[in-house]
């Protein structure tokens, strides 16, 4: 299961995952790219694909849409907490608190509710994965980034706490946390500004969604004895999250 299926990360993890013949539950909030998703995954031979419309922050439609899966679908394997994104760039004095909120309630209850709903499951049955989309902001704070840095760090503390209470279930749980790459992040940040976006990229090579997706797939191809805890992955041209070298 993957949250935030209809672009970016989410998106290059559900083709790199389809690739690999796993069965696949896509959620999002927008349907059309849900719908288109699922038709370009379903020309691939013996691919099963299901969709999910999803709001990770509602978390009674959160709780419903699993528990109302049906029975060939409720065991899920991995969980890619994914759905997430950032708002603005304003010094905490400035900032808005409309975006505030919505980043606290995507990036940290959002992934909650989904965890709350399909972790039980896992520990029943003695395994299974949990995938964090995290962020080097959640390693590294910058400037203007307050509630967002804030975000990815609860990310992060969530990540080992679950390592801490799933010990001994034989559930793993990773973080994979990218610096720079080039999605519709930066859009979404600047509300539709795609000029001020680009720019963000300019005068260096930045990752792409799949590289990000590999890493995740990566990580779910160790041996059950294997928990890779996180990984950190960056372009070449970026040492930290404010040092990165542009030409």
């Amino acid at each position: 299961m993957i949250t935030g299926a209809s672009s970016g990360f989410g998106l290059a993890c559900a083709r790199a995952f389809s690739a690999r013949g796993a069965r696949l539950i896509i959620a999002a909030r927008r349907r059309a790219r849900l719908a288109q998703l699922a038709r370009e995954l379903g020309r691939r031979r013996g691919a099963e694909v299901r969709t999910m419309m999803l709001d990770v922050r509602d978390r009674r439609a959160v709780s419903t849409a699993v528990a109302r899966l049906p029975r060939g679908w409720r065991n899920i394997d991995i969980l890619v907490n994914n759905a997430g994104l950032s708002r603005g760039l304003n010094p905490l004095q400035t900032g808005e608190v409309r975006d505030w909120e919505e980043m606290i309630d995507t990036n940290v209850k959002g992934l909650l509710y989904v965890t709350r709903a399909v972790l039980p499951g896992m520990v029943a049955r003695g395994r299974g994965h949990v995938v964090n989309v995290g962020s080097i902001a959640g390693h590294e704070t910058y400037p203007s980034g307050n509630v967002y840095c804030a975000t990815k760090a609860a990310v992060r503390a969530l990540n080992k706490a679950l390592r801490m209470d799933l010990s001994g279930a034989g559930v793993r749980v990773t973080s994979v946390d990218p610096g720079l790459a080039e999605t519709e992040f930066s859009v979404v940040r600047f509300r539709g500004d795609r000029e001020r976006a680009q720019k963000v990229y300019q005068g260096l090579r930045p990752l792409d969604a799949a590289d990000v997706a590999e890493a995740v797939v990566w990580a779910c191809e160790r041996p059950a004895h294997v928990d890779i805890e996180t990984i950190v992955i960056m372009p070449t041209a970026q040492a930290s999250a404010t040092i990165v070298h542009r030409t």
